[in-house]
């Protein structure tokens, strides 16, 4: 097991858990919005994360998976939804789907434009000691010790949510992007498409052990930091 800072894996878990509940929110919300009350009658419509915790996806994968660097992904309790009570089958579906990854997005959004103001303002700069992406913003010599554990709250938000709303429009099934890219299809190909999901799970592991989700996210990290550096350094 690697050395990590306690106080790093704390604040990691709790950003993890409210993006999750914020994501499955979203999902709920978004399908009561087409007519179906499933989320809302279920509790799911909430931030409180014990609506949403899996044992193993929320607790144990991720904090397996932050202590070793071992390649794994963790997932919150699956919203149900009654697509026979949507009005616009085909819109709700593809909206209901893809309010996971938006509602990370503006998670992100958000901690970027604090980040971004403080450290146009000089209060953060970069952190040449970072061990991770995440803490490649740091306080600014001189500040307040109270901003280290803030910019890391901000960079974890930041990041984490990136990797959360990439990691979920990829196109395999159960994640959201393969119920977009399913709704999309032809009916035919939809159908053969459909075929692969028993496998999907086998699809994810091998797609995380293999590099292949790094190969796409971490070039846009890299483009979301430059965008957050650019004109200050």
């Amino acid at each position: 097991m690697r050395n990590i800072d306690p106080g790093f894996v704390i604040i990691w878990f709790v950003v993890f858990l409210f993006s999750l509940s914020f994501h499955e929110s979203a999902h709920a919300w978004t399908s009561e919005r087409f007519g179906d009350d499933t989320g809302r009658l279920q509790g799911r419509i909430t931030l409180n994360p014990i609506a949403h915790i899996d044992p193993i996806g929320t607790i144990v994968f991720p904090l397996f998976a932050i202590l070793t660097s071992v390649p794994l992904f963790g997932w919150a309790k699956p919203v149900q939804t009654n697509p026979l009570l949507w009005r616009e089958k085909t819109k709700a579906n593809i909206s209901v789907s893809a309010a996971g990854p938006i509602s990370n997005f503006i998670l992100m959004t958000i901690a970027f434009i604090i980040l971004k103001i403080l450290i146009l303002t000089g209060i953060f700069t970069l952190n040449g000691n970072a061990a991770t992406f995440y803490e490649l913003v740091g306080p600014a010599p001189g500040q307040a010790a109270f901003l280290q554990p803030l910019s890391m709250f901000l960079g974890i938000m930041l990041l984490l949510n990136l990797g959360l709303g990439v990691f979920n429009l990829i196109p395999v099934p159960p994640l959201d992007g393969s119920h977009v890219l399913e709704s999309l299809l032809p009916p035919q190909m939809a159908d053969a498409y459909a075929q692969i999901r028993p496998f999907g799970f086998i699809l994810l592991i091998a797609l995380m052990y293999f590099g292949v989700f790094n190969q796409i996210y971490q070039p846009i990290v890299l483009l979301v930091l430059q965008a957050l550096f650019a004109g200050r350094f």
